[in-house]
């Protein structure tokens, strides 16, 4: 697509040309543009499509105070120590004045201020239930088009909603910390089924071990019941997209379990890795201590999904999932203008409460003239 068809507006033109050619403005013009849904936002996203998928999307999660901003900045330097690139997302709660992001995480991001191969960019949840919008994930792919190696987007920290994040990322980490006292809690609200990696931080504090150990149990208990679901013939393992995940009968598989992080990688009878178990690392992110064990971590994941065939299974269930989001978003667009031309909702819910008609008699109605116009078209 050619850059200089997107937008109407004076300079910003030709954004899309000037993003694939390295210009950081067009960049952050760019990503206002999709933050807003500006017009023409989904031209250029696109026009970025068919230039992403070089990048590793990182997804940082946790309870809220458990450093995930902080270690975001102490991992952004790590790739930078490497030679990467880095794009940061930081998803941060919706201002309730004005709708934009309350830009808390950046403040405590300033080890890379002045380094221009490190793009912070904070963006509002805007109420999305999982801290991560759809706009989120197109600011991922400008990142992506842009060339940055690593992308990491922080989440909210909103709890069990902050499961939407796999729909983002790669490798999603998971912090927490001792003696927050939501842990187990927080564990069992799902989180532990997303994470790709385990991040004990603030680990010079009291109750560390207490943390690790209760995630080394909840893991092997959670190996425990897929392997009992497999019957004893299986190996069970975590699959890259958080899910359980079996063996055949016939695999000859075998697991590796020399390590002290607690991963344990099973693999098939030809090398190849075909199950992950998260390991478990610790790290104190205001001093630098563990950032380097956190970022191999990261990386062994992202091997574990090149060698085993994962990552492209991750990008078909990411697109659909893109698919879906915007076809509700856009079904609920038509049907919003639908309601408005048959009075507003008040009216609507005026006359169910009135008992001149009922909900279902109104849902049809609004979504008739929908479906016989896609009934049309599907016949032509």
């Amino acid at each position: 697509m050619d850059g200089k068809q997107i937008g109407d507006r004076p300079g910003e033109s030709d954004v899309l040309g000037r993003l694939l050619d390295g210009d950081h403005r067009a960049l952050a013009r760019a990503i206002t543009w999709i933050e807003n849904r500006s017009p023409g936002y989904r031209e250029l996203v696109a026009g970025l499509h068919e230039h992403t998928g070089d990048a590793a999307v990182i997804g940082i999660t946790g309870s809220p105070g458990a450093g995930k901003s902080t270690l975001v900045d102490k991992l952004a330097a790590a790739y930078r120590a490497d030679g990467l690139t880095v794009g940061v997302i930081a998803v941060d709660p919706s201002s309730p004045f004005t709708g934009g992001a309350v830009l808390g995480d950046r403040i405590r991001m300033g080890s890379n201020v002045g380094d221009m191969d490190v793009f912070v960019r904070s963006m509002s949840a805007r109420g999305s239930l999982g801290g991560v919008s759809l706009a989120t994930a197109d600011a991922v792919k400008a990142l992506d088009a842009f060339g940055k190696d690593r992308i990491l987007v922080e989440t909210v920290g909103a709890g069990q909603n902050e499961i939407d994040v796999v729909k983002t990322a790669d490798t999603v980490a998971v912090l927490l910390q001792p003696g927050s006292g939501d842990d187990v809690q927080m564990l069992k609200a799902g989180i532990l089924e997303i994470a790709d990696v385990f991040c004990v931080n603030k680990a010079d504090r009291d109750g560390v071990d207490r943390v690790v150990n209760e995630l080394r149990e909840m893991l092997d208990l959670r190996n425990d019941d897929a392997a009992a679901a497999a019957g004893h013939h299986g190996t069970a393992g975590v699959a890259a997209d958080g899910t359980h995940g079996t063996d055949d009968a016939d695999s000859t598989d075998s697991v590796d379990d020399d390590t002290d992080d607690g991963d344990r990688t099973a693999t098939s009878s030809d090398g190849e890795p075909t199950t992950w178990e998260p390991p478990i690392v610790e790290t104190v992110a205001t001093q630098g201590e563990g950032v380097g064990a956190f970022r191999d971590a990261l990386d062994d994941h992202r091997t574990y999904l090149d060698r085993s065939g994962r990552l492209e299974a991750i990008g078909r269930t990411r697109a659909a999932e893109e698919i879906r989001a915007l076809l509700r978003e856009d079904a609920n667009r038509l049907v919003a203008e639908e309601i408005e031309s048959r009075g507003g909702i008040e009216a609507l819910a005026g006359a169910v409460a009135a008992r001149e008609t009922d909900p279902y008699t109104v849902a049809d109605g609004v979504l008739e003239p929908l479906a016989e116009c896609v009934r049309e078209q599907r016949q032509r």
